[in-house]
C-alpha cells in the first residue's frame, strides 16, 4: 500500500490547486461534477488495471467505446421501448470483444499489444464503414439519464463508478486478484503452483472489455452519439494506470492506485484548463508521464528484487 500512497498524495494536491483557483470547486455540486466527468475514464482504468497487471496490455478499449455508443444510437433510435435490450447487448458486446482478445493472446499466443490494435484497427473500421463518418439514430432520454442524469442530488454516473469500485477492489482481494498478479510476475512459476494462467488473462481481457461496455453507456449519456467518443480513451487508461504506480509488465500495482491516478489525470487536465493552457497538450502530457514511470519503474524494481533477493 505504501507504494500506491504517492499517487493519493498528488490526487490531494492538485484537488487543493484546483480549489485555490476556483474555490466553487469545494461545493459538493462542482465537486460530484467532477467526478461524474472522471467516472468514465476511472472505470476504464480499472478495467485496464487487470490485464496490465496480469502482464498483458488492451489498446482497443477506445475503439470499442465508440463502437458501442454508435451501435446502442442506430438499434436505439429514440426508442425507449429498446434501451434495457440495448444496454444487455452493449455489455454482452464487451465481454464478447475481450474473450476474442484473450483468446486470440493465450491459445493462439499473439502478443496482447498486437492482438488489441488490430482489435482497435478492425471496430474503427467497422464504425467507419456503417456510419460514413457520421453516426446515425438516437439515444433514448432513459439511455441518457444514465450518463448525466442524477438520483438526487448524486448522479447516476457517480453511484455506478462506486459500485464498480467496490466490485474492482474485491476482485483484487479475492483469489482471482492474488492469481492474477502471480501470472504478471511470473507466469511459469504460476503456471507450475497450479494457476490457469490462460484462463485468468483470458478473464482480464473480458473484465477490461465489460469496464468499456460501462464507459460507453456513460459517455454515450453524457456526451451523445458521436465517432470520435472514445478517440484516445485507451491511451488515457493506460496513462491513468501507469501513474498509479502499476508496473508495465504485471506482476505489481493496486487498482485502487490504478482508479487514483485516472483521477489525477483528470484533475490535471482541468488544473491545465483553469490555467487557459490548451487542450491540446494533453497527449504530450500523457507521452512523459508514460515514459516517466515505465523510466521509474525500471530503476527501481531491479534494485527492490536485488534488495530482497540479498
Amino acid at each position: 500500500m505504501r507504494r500506491a500512497l504517492p499517487i493519493f498524495v498528488v490526487l490531494a494536491g492538485l484537488l487543493v490547486a484546483i480549489a485555490v483557483v476556483n474555490p466553487y470547486f469545494l461545493e459538493p455540486t462542482a465537486f460530484l461534477a467532477f467526478v461524474k466527468r472522471a467516472a468514465p475514464l476511472v472505470i476504464l482504468a480499472a478495467g485496464q488495471y487487470f490485464v496490465i497487471v496480469s502482464g498483458e496490455f488492451d489498446l482497443s478499449v477506445g475503439s470499442l467505446v465508440t463502437a458501442e455508443v454508435v451501435i446502442a444510437a442506430r438499434l436505439i433510435d429514440g426508442s425507449a421501448e429498446a434501451t434495457w435490450p440495448v444496454l444487455a447487448l452493449m455489455i454482452a458486446f464487451g465481454l464478447i470483444v475481450g474473450l476474442v482478445n484473450g483468446a486470440v493472446t493465450t491459445l493462439l499466443r499473439v502478443p496482447s499489444f498486437i492482438t488489441t490494435l488490430g482489435m482497435l484497427l478492425i471496430l474503427s473500421g467497422a464504425v467507419f464503414l456503417w456510419t460514413g463518418g457520421s453516426p446515425r439514430g438516437a439515444l433514448s432520454e432513459q439511455f441518457r439519464q444514465l450518463g448525466r442524469g442524477s438520483l438526487g442530488p448524486v448522479p447516476w454516473s457517480v453511484l455506478i463508478l462506486v459500485a464498480v469500485a467496490a466490485a474492482a477492489v474485491w476482485a483484487t482481494r479475492a483469489r482471482f486478484g492474488h492469481t492474477l498478479v502471480a501470472a504478471g510476475d511470473n507466469d511459469r512459476a504460476a503456471a507450475l503452483s497450479g494457476v490457469r494462467v490462460a484462463r485468468v488473462r483470458t478473464v482480464a481481457f473480458m473484465i477490461s472489455g465489460l469496464s468499456a461496455a460501462v464507459a460507453a453507456i456513460l459517455l454515450g449519456g453524457f456526451a451523445g452519439v458521436s465517432a470520435q467518443v472514445g478517440k484516445g480513451l485507451e491511451f488515457q487508461a493506460i496513462t491513468a494506470v501507469v501513474l498509479g504506480g502499476v508496473v508495465l509488465g504485471g506482476g505489481r500495482g493496486s487498482v485502487a492506485a490504478a482508479m487514483a491516478g485516472a483521477f489525477t489525470l483528470e484533475a490535471l487536465f482541468t488544473l491545465l484548463n483553469l490555467y487557459g493552457i490548451s487542450g491540446a497538450l494533453e497527449p504530450a502530457v500523457q507521452g512523459v508521464i508514460i515514459i516517466a514511470a515505465v523510466a521509474l519503474g525500471a530503476v527501481r524494481f531491479p534494485r527492490a528484487r536485488a534488495a530482497a533477493a540479498s
